[in-house]
């Protein structure tokens, strides 16, 4: 079997996380990029083919004797979302047919309702609140279909993302502001709710490990990540608080705006959107990993302050260890 492996996505959070593991693990790894100036080049040991995901033919021509496509891709800047997400899902699959290959897709909870909670499986009915999570439904039922074809699918659910590029999420967009010194930390949940994060690096590591068990795998097989929990919904802001101490800085904890994002919301389709999404901290809501156990033993885990060290320091809110 080839190692030759193409990330849809590679310029974004998981899509460039995954692509350099995979990378560093011996795959030969490829991407498709917009707005190159020349077919192809080279950067950092990965090639980038001039592309859109949104066209099929540079999907097919990108995919040609790949055994594996990361479906990590988004429309640039999220614009139109709801209309181009569905579409690109189709393009990968077309390859994927093509080529008898598997198509990875990093999953999320959006897909899911109150009443999959608190304790979130795999094989949870999947009523999603928000318009994103119904189509999150939709980009696994097309997988799910694909499978007749002679795809295999694997799709890795996990929280909330965060790390050194992870790219737009409710860490770098809610608790604290990228590029400048933390000195207020929002609580974003009710007090006392659980809620399940996920180290954007470790999530990509299980990503690759699964890879190496895929022809063990159903055709479509679906995992959850356990990441890390905040049990009483304020870890994971001391975590970043003492992280800022350590570096000779003093952050205060402080509850999120949600009234300044409900008057903003009709005129802010992101606002409206973060209202939509309000639910998922409104209650505690945790992974269950039993399944990801079976296949791989252990979940590869960063201890959570060195994680968050790591974030920030990716996101430009701390200076040099002050140590």
């Amino acid at each position: 079997m080839t190692q030759k492996i193409l990330v849809l996505g590679a310029t974004g959070g998981i899509g460039g996380e995954v692509a350099r593991q995979l990378r560093d693990a011996g795959w030969k790894v490829q991407a498709l990029q917009r707005g190159l100036t020349q077919s192809s080049e080279t950067r950092e040991g990965i090639l980038y083919l001039r592309g859109d995901a949104l066209n099929r033919e540079d999907v097919m021509r990108a995919a040609q004797g790949c055994s594996v496509l990361i479906h990590a891709v988004n429309p640039p800047g999220y614009r139109r979302w709801n209309d181009w997400v569905l579409p690109m899902m189709d393009n990968t699959i077309a390859a994927a047919v093509k080529e008898g290959a598997t198509i990875v897709l990093p999953g999320t909870v959006y897909n899911f309702g109150p009443e999959a909670f608190p304790l979130l499986t795999e094989d949870a009915a999947q009523h999603p609140l928000p318009r994103k999570g119904r189509i999150r439904v939709q980009l696994e039922q097309r997988l799910h279909a694909a499978t007749q074809q002679g795809v295999r699918a694997i799709v890795l659910r996990a929280g909330d993302f965060f790390g050194p590029q992870a790219g737009n999420n409710w860490f770098s967009m809610g608790l604290i502001k990228p590029g400048q010194t933390v000195k207020h930390i929002n609580l974003l949940g009710d007090p006392g709710v659980g809620h399940q994060w996920s180290y954007l690096p470790d999530v990509a590591q299980t990503m690759v490990q699964l890879l190496s068990h895929r022809e063990s795998l159903a055709p479509f097989s679906n995992f959850h990540m356990a990441g890390h929990w905040d049990a009483d919904g304020r870890q994971m802001a001391m975590a970043i608080a003492r992280c800022v101490e350590q570096h000779g800085g003093e952050a205060k904890l402080r509850a999120f705006p949600w009234w300044l994002t409900r008057l903003a919301a009709p005129f802010v389709t992101t606002l409206r959107e973060l209202l939509e999404m309000r639910y998922l901290w409104q209650q505690p809501l945790r992974m269950d990993n039993r399944r990801l156990l079976a296949v791989l033993g252990t979940e590869p885990h960063t201890p959570l302050a060195q994680a968050v060290e790591a974030t920030l320091k990716g996101l430009g809110c701390l200076s040099l260890p002050n140590r």
